[in-house]
């Protein structure tokens, strides 16, 4: 079913409360099968609307926060070797990962809004998001990945790619 669909069906008191609930700290909550649902629509939303955008905006042109300089630099500093092009799970999930990741991150709380928010993030950022190439981050996570991606021109492929299917369309029209 389509989010746009689930949305809609829960009208608009529905709606409200969702984004209400989904506001609460995680604590609220216990394991809430109906959460889990409105959070993965909520990251998957999110996943959509930032693909399209690289697909039609060229990426060194994106600035994704107020802060990107700033998560950029910090992020380089602290990752400066890191292979952004094809990601290895293990280098932001592993026990040993979390235990650098987790400074990195708490330095942008208050800075970032919902920094420690789940967002999906592609693995091999040639391809779009798909079961296999995508794995859970904090939203952090996301923008330091995503935001080097741009500036180092890693996603520039996936704007080439939505460049020449416009024009396609356009020569086929």
């Amino acid at each position: 079913m389509d989010t746009g669909d689930v949305l809609a069906s829960l009208g608009v008191e529905g709606a409200t409360a969702a984004a209400h609930a989904l506001s609460l700290p995680a604590e609220a909550y216990g394991n809430d099968a109906q959460l889990e649902v409105l959070w993965a629509m909520k990251a998957y939303n999110h996943a959509e609307v930032y693909y399209n955008l690289i697909s039609s905006v060229e990426p060194k042109l994106l600035k994704l926060t107020k802060s990107d300089e700033k998560i950029y630099t910090k992020f380089r500093e602290e990752f400066p070797d890191l292979c952004i092009a094809v990601l290895e799970p293990e280098l932001l999930k592993s026990v040993e990962a979390k235990e650098k990741w987790r400074p990195f991150c708490n330095q942008f709380e208050g800075v970032v809004e919902d920094f420690n928010y789940g967002t999906l993030l592609r693995l091999d950022c040639q391809k779009d998001y798909t079961e296999e190439n995508t794995i859970f981050a904090t939203r952090i996570q996301f923008y330091a990945v995503e935001i080097a991606r741009n500036r180092e021109g890693y996603n520039d492929f996936v704007h080439k790619a939505g460049s020449k299917t416009k024009q396609q369309k356009k020569v086929e029209s």
